[in-house]
């Protein structure tokens, strides 16, 4: 009865100040608001573990924190980073990749070739998807079709056995007296195979010879340049860089570059970087536009999209000439090379 009496007075009170209705959707309104307070959800925060193999590619992660960001993901409130840089192949990359796992990140960005494998391979059985960047997909059973990779997997192609051959034709074209190109590569790493298979018959139609050096570590180029230093006749005119990690390695790239300067032998590059590097130019694609095209794939997935429905893309590839490097060289530089050029370092 007291309680009963305590909720009359309260109805009156109320409404002789406010009116009865009126007290009635204030309390309706405050008890909407508990409710709401109840079961409101923190908005979900995706963790992405990103494995980079190979450091020249930093402005990869670059490029895809960017246009994340654009798509409204903001890091530290709705996403966060785990990012490694580490070598490719390496233990440390196992390691790193068995922690996103036991972490069940929400997707693992993996690049190059190498890491994207590793990637791809640690997460089967898992829920895990990936997104790569810079992979070959040439002969590496990284994806079932370009237009649908299948499994947990899509990304980023590098533009494969077609870019090495363009590369050689630039060569040709900036030094058409080399008849002896250089190329040392790990046969074993997925790209060069069929890299070296398109690059080849290439060669042939032009009447040069492939002078090719194969290797599993920096420390055989080196054995390698260091004969051909002692030799009378180098035994090569030109260098063609192939799309591993000995020759573009830390290690590997100084000792070709350097040696290239020392006999003046022009070379023709992979990684962007070596155009300002030793190399008269590099054909590749812009390293924040691939990112930019990874984080649309990403975004994709953290959307609901199984990744092996998202077509992988293919970035579109650009000249970096050192003109100057061309110039010291005494070659000639085509005007069709420097109108093909996206970017010209004099």
């Amino acid at each position: 009865m007291a309680k009963h009496f305590v909720k009359k007075q309260q109805l009156h009170y109320l409404h002789n100040r406010y009116g009865y209705w009126w007290a009635i959707f204030i309390l309706a309104v405050l008890f909407a608001l508990l409710l709401s307070a109840c079961g409101e959800k923190k908005p979900k925060v995706y963790r992405v573990g990103i494995l980079n193999g190979f450091r020249p590619f930093s402005e990869i992660v670059d490029g895809f924190k960017i246009k994340m960001t654009e798509l409204g993901y903001v890091e530290g409130q709705n996403i966060i980073y785990n990012l490694y840089e580490v070598d490719v192949g390496s233990a440390e990359e196992q390691r790193v990749l068995e922690q996103f796992v036991v972490d069940e990140v929400d997707l693992i960005f993996a690049f190059p070739t190498g890491s994207a494998i590793a990637a791809k391979a640690i997460t089967q059985g898992t829920k895990i998807p990936v997104v790569f960047a810079m992979t070959f997909i040439e002969g590496t059973n990284v994806i079932e079709t370009v237009r649908q990779p299948g499994g947990n997997i899509t990304g980023v192609r590098a533009p494969g056995p077609e870019e090495i051959v363009k590369r050689f034709e630039l060569l040709h074209e900036l030094a058409p007296q080399a008849k002896r190109v250089y190329v040392t590569y790990d046969e074993n790493y997925p790209a060069n195979q069929s890299a070296i298979k398109a690059l080849r018959p290439a060669a042939s139609s032009l009447d040069i010879t492939l002078v090719e050096v194969l290797v599993t570590s920096a420390a055989d180029i080196q054995s390698d340049l260091q004969a051909r230093a002692a030799s009378d006749d180098i035994g090569l005119d030109a260098i063609l860089i192939m799309p591993d990690f000995p020759s573009q390695s830390p290690t590997g790239w100084p000792l070709i570059s350097k040696f290239a300067a020392e006999h003046k032998v022009p070379i023709g590059g992979g990684a962007a970087f070596e155009a300002e590097a030793g190399a008269v130019f590099s054909y590749v694609s812009d390293y924040i536009e691939i990112g930019k095209l990874a984080a649309v794939s990403a975004d994709k997935i953290l959307r609901g999209t199984p990744a092996g429905t998202i077509p992988v893309a293919t970035p579109v590839q650009s000249l970096r000439l050192n003109y100057k490097q061309a110039q010291e060289l005494g070659l000639t530089v085509p005007r069709s090379l420097l109108s093909l050029a996206t970017e010209i370092i004099r």
